[in-house]
């Protein structure tokens, strides 16, 4: 339920009426997914080249400090890089994407408590060592409803 609530914030990013912005939309779900998704990949990147301090061996025993870190940084440095796809000046694109991949740090990391509670950690192995298909939701799940209301609150008229 949490999922289903969270995501449909991505869709509902298609019905903002942002001044100067008609018809765009689109591109905002592209910059939340980029973003977000590159965090969780430079996230696992980054523990794996220097990461030594696990963030919680119990919850989720890959993630370390250094992976979340380096991961969080380089993909704000995308976000800000895409600024030119959104509503965004490239320092609210920057702090826009610092929020959403914190938030979407969080999302993995309580959602895979959730699973890891219920007994589901593993939903499969599309990338060796970074879970499968469900769990690229995981980020996004706390990231859509943060990034659809900034939008909302910071751009439309």
């Amino acid at each position: 339920m949490i999922c289903v609530y969270c995501l449909s914030h991505v869709p509902a990013l298609l019905t903002l009426d942002i001044a100067g912005y008609a018809g765009r939309n689109m591109l905002l779900i592209v910059f939340l997914i980029l973003t977000v998704q590159s965090s969780d990949v430079f996230q696992y990147v980054w523990g794996k080249l220097i990461g030594k301090r696990k963030v919680s061996p119990a919850i989720s025993p890959s993630k370390t400090v250094e992976g979340l870190v380096g991961g969080v940084l380089t993909s704000t440095a995308v976000g800000a890089a895409l600024w030119w796809i959104t509503p965004f000046t490239p320092l609210e694109a920057g702090l826009i994407a610092l929020v959403i991949n914190v938030m979407g740090f969080f999302g993995g990391f309580v959602l895979s408590a959730i699973k890891r509670d219920r007994g589901v950690k593993d939903w499969g192995a599309m990338i060796e060592g970074h879970g499968g298909m469900l769990d690229r939701v995981d980020s996004i799940s706390f990231s859509a409803p943060i990034f659809f209301h900034i939008v909302r609150y910071g751009w439309v008229a």
